[in-house]
Parts: structure tokens; C-alpha cells; sequence
């Protein structure tokens, strides 16, 4: 794999979100962070990833035996499930009340629970199945249309109730 085809491999960029989540989920955790702001990045980033998944790798990697077509498709009802949880707390008005911190916690189980079992299921699956090549330009696909959610504001309150409301 070349070096510009690593930057580009749809697993590392994927699991590169993860992490990114993970610490927006610590920082809308601490009180001494701008959780507001934290929650802001984090709910365009979740909106962004998730659509970008389902639009450019999702349905490719059905096309790869032993990729686990039921996984992908329970990977779209988590996703389902982790906007729930977010639109849930975009919905709270006082952020760090005790409203905010339950909702928060909500939302941090249910995407925990999916970058966990995407990651064992999914991704390993694509790593050992996806040949080099593809997985880089799934990668790109997915780095493009993430992009184009991003700006689109993808992570407002209203476009977060639409995507719920679509799914």
C-alpha cells in the first residue's frame, strides 16, 4: 500500500473519526471544557460519518465475501440509534444540567457500543477481505462526501431532527 493509498484506506480514516469521537465525548464530559462548543463538533462529525458510511461504504463492502452483510446492515440501525441519542441532546437546554449529563450518557453508550462492534465486525472484516487498492478508494469516497456533509451543517438541530425523522 502506498503511502497515499494509507492516508486514503477507509478503515484508518474511519477509525481516525472514532477516536476524534472519543475525545469530543471526554471533552462534553469536562467541566472545565467548552462542552457546548464539544457537542457542536461532535454532532457534525456523527452526522457527517454516518451518512458517509451508508452512502459510499456500506453498500460496497455487501459486495465482498466475508464481509458480514448483517453486521452492515445492524451497523445502519446503530447509527439509527446513536442519532436518536444525539438529536435527544441537542434537545436539552441547559448543558451540564442533570438532563444534559443523562442524555450524554445515553448517546456516548450507544455510539460506544457501535464504534466497539464496528470495529471488531465491520472493519476487520474490510482489512482482511477489501483488497489495498479498493479500500482506498472507498476511502476517498468517504473522505469526499463527509466533507460535503460537513459543509452542508450537517450537525444543526435541524438537519440531525430530518435525518432522524428519515430513517
Amino acid at each position: 500500500m502506498t503511502a497515499d493509498q494509507q492516508e486514503q484506506d477507509v478503515v484508518e480514516v474511519i477509525l481516525e473519526d472514532h477516536r476524534t469521537m472519543e475525545e469530543l465525548f471526554r471533552q462534553m464530559r469536562s467541566v472545565e471544557a467548552d462542552r457546548a462548543g464539544a457537542l457542536k463538533k461532535f454532532s457534525a462529525l456523527l452526522i457527517a460519518h454516518g451518512e458517509a458510511e451508508e452512502s459510499e461504504v456500506y453498500g460496497a463492502l455487501k459486495r465482498f465475501r466475508k464481509v458480514d452483510d448483517e453486521e452492515v446492515e445492524h451497523g445502519v440501525e446503530e447509527h439509527e440509534e446513536g442519532n436518536k441519542a444525539l438529536l435527544a441532546l441537542l434537545e436539552v437546554d441547559g448543558v451540564g444540567s442533570e438532563e444534559w449529563d443523562t442524555k450524554l450518557e445515553d448517546l456516548v453508550e450507544a455510539v460506544t457500543h457501535h464504534l466497539d462492534e464496528e470495529e471488531r465486525t465491520i472493519l476487520n472484516g474490510a482489512r482482511e477481505n477489501v483488497p489495498d487498492e479498493r479500500r482506498a478508494e472507498l476511502g476517498a469516497a468517504f473522505l469526499k462526501e463527509r466533507e460535503r456533509q460537513l459543509e452542508s451543517d450537517c450537525g444543526s438541530i435541524e438537519n440531525v431532527r430530518t435525518v432522524v425523522g428519515g430513517s
